[in-house]
């Protein structure tokens, strides 16, 4: 999984609220068991009318924002049902970082075990995001999550609380397996000592 240390980029705003996670990704993606090609579904009936045209009033589509990594996002973003294509989709168009003031939790902790990070800000600091990210091309947000923090284009900083375990697996690229994995001498030791102390077994 690719590590999150600090993230320099465009923000696309999406002041939706409830955006679940068939708006995210239609349930027709949901065929493959492949982590890419699915960036191209990715808010497919918001990007797309019943033509296959792109619609121009979606934010994505719009120059300023089509190589947007960072989403600012209403209330309760990825809710609807558990699949985990939605925060790959969002990974695969290139978007690592969603900013709310309220996820789903299924939703939240799939983000974490594919490298994308969902940050939880109060709404006085979503609505500031939520300005500089209408600027387009013209301003980025630097997310540092080292420092927890977000750094707008005028030098204005929010700063963010995250869960200590749920920083450590993002900044060292690693998912549940991998955080198992840390732990395999460990865990080696504890099964040579049961092995030995019960041979039977």
């Amino acid at each position: 999984m690719q590590k999150f240390t600090q993230l320099t980029g465009v923000a696309a705003p999406l002041p939706m609220m409830n955006v679940d996670t068939d708006m995210i990704i239609p349930k027709q993606f949901l065929k493959t068991i492949k982590r890419t090609g699915l960036g191209a579904g990715l808010f497919f009936e918001l990007r797309y009318d019943e033509n296959g045209k792109e619609r121009p009033d979606f934010v994505l589509n719009q120059p300023g924002w089509r190589g947007a990594q960072i989403i600012v996002a209403g209330d309760n973003f990825g809710c609807g049902s558990s699949r985990e294509h939605a925060p790959w989709a969002l990974l695969d168009y290139g978007i690592r970082c969603v900013i709310s003031t309220s996820f789903a939790d299924i939703f939240y902790n799939n983000c974490f075990n594919n490298g994308i990070l969902p940050i939880v800000v109060a709404k006085d600091d979503l609505d500031k995001l939520l300005d500089d990210a209408g600027r387009g091309a013209n301003a980025t947000l630097t997310v540092d999550l080292a420092a927890q923090e977000i750094r707008g284009p005028d030098g204005g900083v929010v700063r963010f609380d995250i869960d200590p375990m749920k920083k450590h697996k993002l900044m060292n690229g690693l998912d549940d397996i991998g955080i198992t994995l840390e732990r395999a001498p460990v865990i080696g030791a504890y099964e040579a000592k049961a092995a030995a102390a019960r041979p039977w077994a």
